[in-house]
């Protein structure tokens, strides 16, 4: 009976021992991106025991990190009533309450996992940590306070040093970052994660070449470590950036590096996606088209591919299953998901569905429908406005000057894009050009006036401004609008002269004379009447309407 007894407690030692073990793994995938891996080790480990509430709340939370949140919930849910750390999944729960921004519900939670731990013990405190840095709403403050309760009873915690780099690191203090991550490396040199993020911070401070050397290292060491190749790829693509000439080269070894990435994992759909992330990236929509079908393949059900389809189906021309597809992900999409670009694509794949077959002209309708998803677009994030001036300037390049017009009205809601002044310019320009007497409402040259104002006001120099406004107010054709125009001539005219452009502007400058000079005449000014024509007749001498005025005069 006795050896009954040992032998049943043999058992037990060496069934916890291996799932211990089993744990550990599945950790080590989700720190190699081999999210797969590690779920199916989990969904193992949950499958055979039961009273382990470890294993429910790493499943639980590989879900949540998917954004999986009905599984998630269902995993931390069946893990409280678990007998041996069952507790731990209050955190999990306490995570979601903060994605949901229901701070007073994670920290009831919370309290709950930390209720009846005793004095040494450090894993509920590192698990809130990291709550509240993975959460949708993170608070690194609270992170690094609870991250720091770890380190009082073990300062020599790798994975506290690790996780409080990555609060610190969020709260913007880069120095506290480097160090942390520095110490969980000195504490336990197998924790690659670590080395990697000392590499990206000298990476995010764009000392690339220094970056590649450190990544490198990481290589040598393990060359089977897929975050290093995604890191890599990342570091070229920025290097490639702000070093344009060798732009095309760094990106092509970006996409080698993260191609070498993906084989390194299990091609999971959370790494499928970040590689998607970085094929938007990197412009590589042929790519991005066909990883975010194979995705499709996958999961039906997550949105976010749709948004991946959408972006790239637009980019390939094909703007009806674009359309399609990012109509459906914002019809699916929770609100807050829901991004600027998404209704910028969406805008820009209508706009180019409406294009008629022969490529001369647009259907007005399904045109201005794409401009009303561009206006959300600038509405959510006025960034994007600056985003909008390359497509304006194509249709007006193409002499679709209505269509540049409704384009560079919603570039210029925002006063502080780069292009500000440019769009002004190119707006008030597509509305004077597409004008019609007949079938034009008066106020597009109104809003072709203020546009060359706002250019005007920027730079006052830029004497084609005061040119078109001149233009624009000659069409408007009030007592008001006359002196308006006669006001921007009279600048053209002192500008080009400054310049020393006189011969360069000359049809333009006799234009100006032309009409100054008829304003004065009628308006009884014989001095600055004369002054103007005599100055025509300089241009182009013989001028007739010049000539007959003065002798009128």
């Amino acid at each position: 009976m006795k050896n009954v007894k040992v032998f049943t407690l043999l058992l037990s030692v060496i069934g916890t021992a291996t799932f211990a073990q089993d744990l550990e793994q599945a950790k080590k995938a989700v720190d190699a991106e081999q999210y797969d891996k590690a779920k199916k080790i989990l969904k193992s480990l949950v499958a055979s025991d039961a009273n382990n509430g470890r294993n429910f709340f790493y499943l639980g939370d590989l879900y949540l990190n998917e954004k999986s949140v009905d599984s998630a919930k269902i995993y931390f849910e069946k893990g409280l009533a678990a007998k041996d750390k069952g507790a731990l999944n209050y955190i999990g729960l306490g995570e979601m309450n903060l994605d949901s921004g229901d701070g007073f519900g994670a920290e009831a939670n919370f309290a709950k996992a930390t209720k009846d731990i005793k004095k040494k013990d450090t894993e509920e405190f590192l698990l809130i940590g990291r709550a509240y840095i993975k959460s949708d709403r993170p608070d690194f403050k609270k992170a690094i306070e609870s991250l720091k309760k770890v380190l009082v009873v073990d300062p020599k915690s790798a994975q506290a040093y690790l996780s409080l780099g990555d609060a610190y690191y969020g709260d913007r203090n880069i120095n506290e970052s480097y160090s942390a991550y520095r110490n969980a490396y000195d504490y336990d040199n197998t924790l690659l994660l670590a080395k990697v993020k000392l590499a990206a911070i000298t990476k995010n401070t764009k000392a690339f070449p220094e970056a590649v050397k450190a990544f490198n290292e990481i290589v040598a060491i393990n060359p089977n470590f897929g975050p290093v190749y995604r890191e890599l790829a990342e570091t070229y693509y920025y290097w490639g950036a702000s070093e344009t000439t060798n732009y095309n080269a760094y990106v092509k070894k970006a996409l080698e590096y993260y191609e070498k990435y993906m084989s390194l994992t299990d091609y999971s759909l959370e790494s499928r996606m970040r590689h998607a992330d970085f094929l938007i990236l990197a412009k590589d929509y042929k790519a991005l088209e066909a990883e975010a079908k194979k995705m499709q393949q996958l999961d039906k059900v997550n949105p976010r591919i749709l948004r991946y389809l959408g972006y790239s189906a637009h980019e390939n021309g094909n703007h009806q299953e674009s359309v399609k597809a990012l109509n459906e992900f914002i019809a699916k999409a929770e609100a807050k998901k829901i991004i600027a670009r998404d209704y910028l694509y969406l805008g820009l794949a209508k706009i180019g569905l409406s294009k008629k077959a022969d490529g001369k002209s647009y259907d007005k309708t399904f045109f201005d429908e794409g401009v009303v998803e561009i206006n959300k677009a600038v509405e959510k994030d006025p960034v994007i406005a600056s985003e909008l001036n390359e497509f304006g300037l194509k249709l007006f390049k193409e002499k679709f000057y209505r269509e540049s017009g409704k384009i560079f009205e919603v570039a210029v809601k925002n006063p502080k894009s780069k292009n500000y002044l440019y769009d002004n310019f190119y707006l008030g320009y597509s509305l004077y050009f597409n004008y019609d007497e007949k079938t034009s409402p008066k106020d597009e040259l109104t809003k072709a006036d203020l546009a060359f104002t706002n250019v005007i006001a920027a730079s006052p120099t830029t004497q084609d401004a005061h040119l078109y406004k001149a233009k624009v107010n000659r069409i408007i054709d009030t007592p008001e609008s006359k002196k308006v125009m006669v006001g921007s001539y009279e600048e053209y005219i002192k500008i080009v002269k400054e310049k020393g452009e006189t011969e360069k502007a000359k049809n333009n400058l006799i234009e100006a004379y032309t009409y100054v000079g008829a304003y004065y005449a009628n308006n009884g000014d014989k001095a600055k009447a004369v002054e103007n024509l005599q100055a025509l007749l300089v241009l182009e001498p013989g001028n007739k309407y010049a000539t007959d005025t003065l002798k009128k005069l």
